[in-house]
C-alpha cells in the first residue's frame, strides 16, 4: 500500500459520529458491517476498514481450498442495482485465513467468521467441516456465522431443515462451551423460506441457544426484476442480490421479530443502499446491518452517507 493511504482513506471515509451497540459483550462501533463473501480468503479486512465499517465479516471459508464455480460467476443486473453470483465457497482454506489474521488489526475491529461445508463433503458429514473451521478460527474472529443458506453449492440448503441444523448448531455451540472464552455463533438463513420454516428456525434458536440470526442471504427468485428475461435466463443459476431482495428481507426479519418467544439480535442483509434502507432493516427489529451489493454500486462513501456523518 503506498505509505499514508490508509490515514487519508479514513479521513474521507470514516464516519466521525457513530450509531455504537454493544452486543454478546463487543463493542461495535457503528452498525454498518461489511457482509460475508467480499473479502472471503481475510486479504483486505484491515484496508475495507478504512471505508468506515463497524465490522467486518470474513468467509464464507471452508476446511480445505477450493476453486468454487467456473467462470464466468458473478453477474450485474445494473437496472436492478443488483448481482447474480453463483461463486461456490471459493476460498483458500481456513489456515490460511488463520495466518491472516493473526496479523494486527485496528483495536475497535469487529471480525466475524462465516464458515460452511466443502462441496466435495456429503451432507451427512458436514459437521465436521463446520467443526473444524469453528476450532481453527476461534481464537482469531469475535463471533461465527454458521452458512447452511448458500444456493451455490449443491444441496448446501438441505442443511436448513429442522433435524440437521439442529445437530449441527447444537454440536458446534457444545464445542464453544469447551474454549476458555466463549464466541457467539450465529445463523444465516435464506430468504426463501417459507413462514412454516421461519417456525422451525425460531424453535431452532430457542433449542440450540445460538446466539443470533442473519437474514437474509442471497435468493433463488428472479420476480420482478427490471432486466429482461432473456438476459437473466442467459445468466442462468445463482443467488440473487441487492435492491431485489430489501423488501423479502425486511418482511422475514419483521415475523421473526413478532413470533420469537425470546428475545435475539438480528444482523440484517439484504439491499441496504442508502440510509433510509438501514433505518428500514433497524425499524423491523434488527440490531446490526450488513451491506455487500450496495457497496459495490454506491462507492465507498456509502457508511458515512448511511450513518449520516
Amino acid at each position: 500500500m503506498i505509505p499514508g493511504f490508509g490515514a487519508i482513506t479514513r479521513s474521507m471515509f470514516r464516519p466521525k459520529s457513530s450509531d455504537s451497540i454493544n452486543l454478546w459483550g463487543l463493542h461495535f462501533p457503528n452498525r454498518v458491517g461489511l457482509a460475508a463473501g467480499f473479502d472471503k480468503d481475510g486479504k483486505l479486512y484491515k484496508e475495507l476498514y478504512n471505508y468506515g465499517f463497524g465490522f467486518i465479516e470474513v468467509g464464507t471459508i471452508t476446511p480445505k481450498a477450493q476453486p468454487g464455480n467456473p467462470k464466468p460467476r458473478m453477474f450485474r443486473l445494473p437496472a436492478d442495482e443488483a448481482l447474480i453470483n453463483r461463486m461456490g465457497f471459493n476460498n483458500s482454506g481456513v489456515e490460511e485465513l488463520v495466518e491472516r489474521l493473526k496479523a494486527k488489526r485496528p483495536k475497535d475491529l469487529i471480525i466475524g467468521g462465516n464458515i460452511g461445508k466443502n462441496k466435495v463433503t456429503p451432507n451427512e458429514n458436514a459437521l465436521e467441516d463446520y467443526r473444524i473451521c469453528r476450532k481453527a478460527l476461534h481464537p482469531y474472529v469475535d463471533y461465527f456465522v454458521v452458512n447452511v443458506s448458500s444456493p451455490n453449492t449443491p444441496n448446501l440448503r438441505d442443511l436448513q431443515e429442522k433435524e440437521p441444523l439442529k445437530r449441527i448448531l447444537k454440536s458446534l455451540k457444545e464445542d464453544d462451551a469447551q474454549e476458555a472464552e466463549s464466541k457467539p455463533i450465529l445463523l444465516k438463513i435464506a430468504p426463501d423460506l417459507s413462514n412454516e420454516q421461519l417456525d422451525d428456525i425460531l424453535e431452532i434458536v430457542e433449542e440450540t441457544n445460538i446466539e443470533g440470526l442473519i437474514a437474509t442471504n442471497t435468493t433463488i427468485s428472479r420476480a420482478g426484476l427490471k432486466t429482461s428475461t432473456a438476459k437473466v435466463e442467459a445468466i442462468g443459476a445463482g443467488g440473487l442480490s441487492g435492491k431485489p431482495v430489501k423488501e423479502r428481507s425486511t418482511e422475514v426479519i419483521r415475523y421473526l421479530k413478532e413470533h420469537a418467544k425470546k428475545d435475539f439480535p438480528i444482523i440484517a442483509v439484504g439491499g441496504v443502499h442508502s440510509k433510509a434502507d438501514y433505518e428500514e432493516k433497524l425499524a423491523a427489529g434488527a440490531s446490526l446491518v450488513q451491506v455487500y451489493t450496495g457497496f459495490i454500486y454506491q462507492g465507498p462513501a456509502l457508511v458515512k452517507q448511511i450513518l449520516g456523518a
